[in-house]
């Protein structure tokens, strides 16, 4: 929804944060507690402490009283790794060497705290070497930027000016309480020095800041005005400070104006008017520093940008190899979830921070990151289906009886409801109650959406007004909150009290099923007094731990990152990193523009490199009522390969029914490809939260040497071997869109089109509405979800495993529960999936462990593109029917269905053999699972037939032409001597094409002699193999007569051929006249229980309805009447659940036309023949 900037005024108390409080808000509910601990690899040298965490990262600790921190702190939660190989000596010119299979440190001994003049690291892989510098660390003589230092108040990293230094300035002095802190260090002696000061103030009058040293109040600066907000001036004061280091602020108290920026602070010896040049060797922020040629980088949110791209703040990743994460003035997290300042060092000077050393391999550097800062969060299995939020005052009844019943009857999935702010009583913006004009029934609405299979998270905003029946004894609770100048009042989480009774206000609507909540302007006026821990983050690590000791999978729903949560663009000195394990950040009010669709692409890939993988775009954009079609089906093409699809808008059409024609197909396909991704995407979200390789990659990431990889910001990764290309610019006149594309080393084929590219090279890929470029690496296996479901409740039995053809793979396909946390103690399955290119097999591995509810067989379908057709499939060595396999020419996808098999053993599916089409002749199954079969193999006139053993011989290879014969051996199956009655005897003779040798095959299974009406029929039934001579005799739909043929063409009007249109095997897909191609679209076959098979899943009425015009379409076989067509002596199939026949719409006899039923009326419009 809409969000307001407000103020904060004030400080609150800045000592201790109770995140975990928890255990008492919510019963025995235990709260896992951090494990960070001292590591055995340390090497101390004097004040210095070097502890080699892996080969890659080593953590720099300065402490000049030889006090160090062993605790864990907000960011460092997962010190314990393993111990690391390295050796360590001292060499003749005095300097402390550590090395590592990755690195050589060098320390200067006895030479103070670390600085680039005294600290080197060289990387082995590149042969580069950093000088890593603390952003913290404010030695005199140096300027120091203001938007490193701690903030309070008000007071906030600010970037929308130029003429700046470093990566931004401090804005925000706009009332008493902002203040800017800095230790400054390396004073010689006790004495006066000058305080300098960069600034601008374009107000037109002499601005004002106070001063603190020490805490003790010092002199007010004087600040004149500049001619505007991009002109810097300096000014400066005396102050007197002691040796050593001396804590520095600049506040805005009540006699001050305020009203200025600040870009950098120094203090010089008293004699120095000079101001320091700013240093300009690395990229700082308070939480770190590394080279300039920064890789990505992460961003509050994207709330209405003034420009994009917007001005993002830096990760760890960058060209040069490595990054020294600052976490010096982080508070500690005790095992209680207690948050505390560190211990003073008094004058004496403290550094803590860690060196990522990981040269070109970004993905180790992340790993180091996700070990360290604690594994990104791996949200509920549903977080990753598909979301629906609108800013509009939806009532229960609005979701009861109309939103959800239309996702449901246009097969539209959904997992999550987002329930905007309308919710609230008595003020819309910040009630703590229901509003029952909406919601009369609250408790029957939840118990609804559970019924429903849907989770709901419910929008706060982070206030409580006065008139609230909830405020007195919330006020009482909290110890006495703080007005924000008017009846609204505020939560400062720094407090115990204050963040016990804020999280107090949720539980009765949890209670009632209210599975999260949307933080959402986050944080209106609360916040964090404590400038060691950012609100955000610390307000997200409370949501998170709250949820885990209820026994759901914690997380918080919020922007991130920032010291002032009424701002949209700030840092904070601890960085984001503690977002990453327990935050699904949400990018807030976007434009609806193209712009910004390309912008979010990037965005996305950008976080990703700062470690942040759970990002979540208001699909379809906040802003903009009604999109152009081709903005809006592009924009849910996006979202389908984001980390998560939620749409979302400001009163605005997001749904696909808000549309007609190409962007309300293309909005469903999209939706419901989302939804079939999700065991993907799951895994993946588990492999970031393992590896902390995020779910989106930028293209460097997997291609650091290829120089192209890191200008290719239009494109990204989902998951180690699918590209995908988002279209970001309008149709053409043609309708059709189009993205440049880098495609990297090696063999790529189009998930859509089967089309194939060669890299590295940049190609151009144009597609209609409908398609968008996704690029499969050979190789590569991108598993989904076979049968429609409409959201994750249902367990997973069916699975599509596509595999790009011409190099081996693999993929280990991940799940669990989807909620709770049993995952952690190891309660989930891994299913190894592999391709093996020259042996063009698919192997299945033996699926390990188990978790409540887990599935114990699965039905596989195997889609291999970039192949020729096999002219045999073997499925765990057994070759398999021609029913179970197909190809298309277009696309040159070999498609193979299997019967559910057993996972807890391992299975293969083997193509053997190369051909340029379907095969056209193929195995009869008969009773008993027994071949038809010609007696001895012969093929003379009168030879009999039997049956036998399946064996794949050209005895038992049929085919069955348009012309009605059943052939084999050049030879034509006919009823004996042209003879009709009872028992004639059924064998071989030379086609001549009489009624004694066609066949009508019926959806029961029937094969149907034209001259006798009689049919094809194993004798007593008997299924001996070759116990009996096959023979004509009444048809009775009985297990003797029902024949199983290889797939034909469904001959309708026109001789057209019905189709599967685009062939395209989702549920559903509409079904349609086409001319005749042989393709697997078009090969039906009837497995004898009078449904009608084709790409491994059934033709259906949809949705089950039997009204004239119903369309028929693909969907997954469920054995209802939808699904059940019977075969009529006139050629029309007829449905008996609705009456009606399946029909040309309009009988216009042309390609595309839809199909339907209809009121059965004999025409040419209903004629359709199987074979």
């Amino acid at each position: 929804m809409r969000l307001f900037r407000l103020h904060r005024s004030g400080r609150g108390p800045t000592t201790v944060a109770v995140l975990a409080l928890l255990a008492a808000l919510v019963g025995s509910g235990a709260v896992a507690g951090p494990a960070a601990g001292a590591t055995t690899s340390a090497v101390i040298e004097g004040g210095a402490r070097f502890q080699v965490l892996t080969p890659t990262l080593v953590r720099l600790e300065y402490a000049d009283d030889g006090v160090f921190q062993d605790g864990t702190t907000f960011n460092a939660v997962g010190r314990d790794f393993p111990a690391a190989a390295y050796t360590t000596n001292v060499t003749s010119d005095g300097y402390r060497e550590i090395r590592t299979s990755a690195l050589t440190l060098r320390y200067k001994q006895g030479s103070g705290p670390f600085t680039a003049a005294n600290l080197s690291v060289t990387l082995a892989g590149t042969g580069a070497t950093a000088k890593p510098a603390f952003p913290s660390y404010c030695p005199l003589g140096t300027a120091c930027e203001a938007e490193n230092a701690l903030f309070t108040g008000r007071a906030a990293a600010a970037y929308d000016h130029a003429g700046h230094t470093g990566s931004g300035f401090v804005a925000g002095f706009e009332q008493a309480g902002a203040a800017l802190g800095q230790d400054v260090s390396g004073v010689p002696a006790a004495g006066t020095y000058r305080l300098q000061v960069r600034y601008s103030n374009a107000t037109g009058g002499t601005g004002s800041l106070s001063t603190t040293v020490n805490g003790a109040p010092g002199p007010r600066l004087s600040l004149p005005a500049t001619p505007s907000w991009d002109a810097w001036s300096t000014a400066s004061a005396t102050v007197t400070l002691g040796a050593g280091t001396d804590a520095l602020s600049l506040v805005q108290n009540a006699g001050d104006t305020g009203r200025v920026n600040l870009d950098s602070l120094a203090v010089t010896p008293a004699a120095t008017t000079a101001y320091p040049a700013a240093s300009t060797a690395l990229t700082t922020t308070g939480y770190g520093a590394g080279p300039t040629s920064t890789l990505g980088g992460w961003y509050r949110s994207l709330d209405n940008p003034a420009s994009l791209p917007v001005a993002e703040h830096p990760g760890i990743l960058n060209r040069g190899g490595w990054y020294l994460l600052d976490d010096t003035r982080t508070a500690l997290l005790g095992a209680d979830r207690t948050v505390t300042d560190r211990p003073s060092h008094g004058s004496r000077p403290y550094q803590d921070g860690y060196f990522f050393g990981y040269g070109q391999d970004y993905k180790r550097g992340l790993g180091d990151l996700n070990a360290l800062t604690g594994g990104t969060a791996l949200l509920p299995q549903s977080a990753y289906g598909v979301w629906y939020s609108r800013y509009y005052a939806y009532s229960a009844a609005d979701y009861e009886n109309a939103l959800l019943p239309k996702f449901r009857s246009t097969n539209t999935p959904v997992d999550w409801l987002v329930v905007d702010t309308d919710w609230k009583a008595p003020g819309g913006w910040n009630g703590w109650n229901w509003n029952t004009g909406l919601f009369p029934d609250p408790q029957g609405f939840l118990d609804w959406t559970k019924q429903q299979g849907l989770s709901v998270a419910m929008n706060i905003h982070p206030t409580i007004d006065r008139a609230d029946p909830k405020f007195a004894a919330t006020d009482s609770a909290a110890g006495g909150l703080a007005s924000d100048g008017g009846s609204t009042y505020k939560f400062d989480w720094s407090d115990p009290k204050q963040l016990a009774a804020y999280l107090a206000l949720h539980q009765p609507f949890e209670r009632q099923g209210t599975r999260t909540w949307w933080l959402d302007a986050c944080c209106d006026s609360s916040g964090a007094s404590d400038p060691h821990v950012a609100a955000d983050n610390l307000i997200n690590q409370a949501y998170a731990d709250d949820a885990t000791a209820k026994g759901l999978r914690g997380f918080s729903f919020a922007r991130i990152g920032a010291a002032t949560p009424d701002g949209y663009a700030g840092n904070h000195p601890v960085g984001p990193w503690s977002e990453r394990r327990n935050t699904l950040q949400f990018t807030g009010d976007t434009p609806a523009t193209w712009d910004m669709l390309a912008y979010e692409t990037r965005f996305t890939a950008d976080e990703a490199a700062a470690g942040l993988s759970n990002v979540s775009h208001d699909i379809g954009s906040f802003h903009g009522g009604h999109l152009a079609d081709d903005l809006y089906a592009r924009w849910m093409q996006f979202g389908v390969f984001q980390p998560i699809d939620r749409m979302h808008s400001d009163h605005g059409d997001r749904l696909p029914w808000n549309y007609t024609g190409a962007a309300a197909a293309s909005a469903e396909a999209s939706l419901r490809l989302r939804e079939a991704l999700v065991p993907y995407t799951y895994t993946l979200a588990q492999q970031a939260n393992a590896t902390g390789v995020p779910i989106v990659r930028p293209m460097y990431l997997d291609y650091p040497t290829q120089d192209a990889a890191y200008a290719a910001t239009g494109e990204y990764l989902y998951g180690p071997d699918v590209l995908v290309a988002p279209i970001t610019t309008p149709n053409d006149a043609n309708g059709n869109g189009s993205a440049p594309v880098w495609v990297p080393p090696g063999s790529w084929t189009d998930y859509f089109t089967g089309r194939t590219y060669t890299g590295p090279a940049t190609v151009t890929v144009t597609a209609p509405l409908s398609q968008l470029p996704v690029l499969v690496k050979a190789g590569g296996i991108l598993p989904t979800r076979t049968d429609y479901v409409d959201h994750q409740g249902a367990p997973l039995t069916a699975l599509t495993v596509n595999v790009a053809a011409g190099a081996d793979g693999a993929f280990s396909l991940y799940s669990d529960a989807g909620e709770g946390n049993d995952h952690k103690a190891g309660k989930s399955t891994s299913a190894p999936l592999s391709w093996n290119d020259a042996a063009r097999t698919l192997t299945v591995g033996a699926q390990s462990g188990g978790y409540a509810g887990a599935p114990t067989s699965r039905a596989y379908t195997l889609r291999l593109s970039n192949s020729a057709a096999p002219t045999a499939v073997l499925v765990d060595g057994v070759q398999v029917p021609e029913t179970a396999w197909s190809w298309n020419v277009n696309r040159r996808t070999v498609t193979v269905t299997t019967d559910p098999l057993p996972l807890g053993a391992a299975h293969t599916v083997t193509l053997n053999g190369s051909a340029n089409a379907n095969p056209t002749a193929g195995e009869v199954l008969g009773a008993g699972g027994q071949c038809l079969d010609v007696k001895g193999g012969g093929s003379a006139d009168g030879t009999g037939l039997q049956l036998w053993g399946c064996n794949h011989t050209a005895a038992q290879t049929f085919a069955h032409p348009a012309d009605g014969t059943l052939r084999v051996l050049g030879r034509c199956v006919t009823a004996a001597g042209g003879a009709t009655g009872n028992g004639t005897p059924v064998s071989l003779a030379g086609c001549s094409g009489g009624p004694s040798q066609t066949w009508t095959h019926r959806t029961d299974g029937a094969l149907v002699n034209t001259g006798s009406g009689r049919c094809l029929d194993v004798p007593d039934g008997t299924t001996t193999p070759g116990a009996a001579a096959l023979r004509l005799y009444d048809c009775n739909a009985s297990a003797a007569q029902a024949w199983k043929l290889p797939p034909a063409p469904l001959t309708g009007p026109g001789g057209l051929c019905a189709d599967i249109a685009n062939a395209d095997p989702a549920t559903p897909t509409p079904a349609q006249l086409s001319g005749c191609n042989g393709t697997d679209a078009q090969r039906f076959s009837a497995p004898g229980d009078r449904t009608l098979h084709v790409l491994g899943k059934c033709l259906d009425a949809a949705a089950g309805a039997t009204a004239n015009g119903t369309p028929a379409q693909l969907w997954d076989c469920n054995g209802t009447g939808a699904q059940t067509w019977v075969t009529r002596a006139d050629g029309t199939l007829f449905n008996p659940q609705s009456g009606r026949c399946l029909d040309d719409a309009g009988n216009k006899q042309q390609s595309g036309d839809a199909l339907q039923i209809w009121d059965c009326n004999g025409t040419t419009a209903q004629r359709f023949t199987l074979g």
